[in-house]
C-alpha cells in the first residue's frame, strides 16, 4: 500500500514540531519509527516528508540493526568489544 499525499502532509506537520528539539540520534529513532509504522513505502515517504538531511547516512545497516534488538552501543559486525 502506498503512503498517500495527506499521510505526507500530517507527516511534515509532525516533523516541523518535534525534530527541532530532537538530538540527531533522537530524530532518527523518531523517524525510523514513523516509517516502519506506515509499512511498504514508510521509509520514502518520511524521506520526502523530512526533507534533506534529516535521514542522511542511513543504509540498510540501520534499518537491521533496530529489526535485531540491538541497542544503543551494541557492537556492529566487524566491530570488536573491549578497551578503548
Amino acid at each position: 500500500m502506498a503512503v498517500g499525499m495527506e499521510a505526507e502532509e500530517s507527516l511534515r506537520a509532525k516533523f516541523s514540531a518535534l525534530l527541532p528539539h530532537l538530538d540527531e540520534r533522537q530524530q532518527r529513532l523518531y523517524l525510523g519509527s514513523e516509517a516502519r509504522a506506515l509499512g511498504h513505502g514508510g521509509v520514502a515517504a518520511v524521506a520526502r516528508a523530512a526533507g534533506p538531511g534529516a535521514a542522511a547516512g542511513r543504509g540498510p545497516q540501520a534499518g537491521r540493526r533496530c529489526r535485531s534488538g540491538a541497542g544503543p552501543g551494541a557492537a556492529g559486525p566487524g566491530r570488536a568489544g573491549g578497551a578503548r
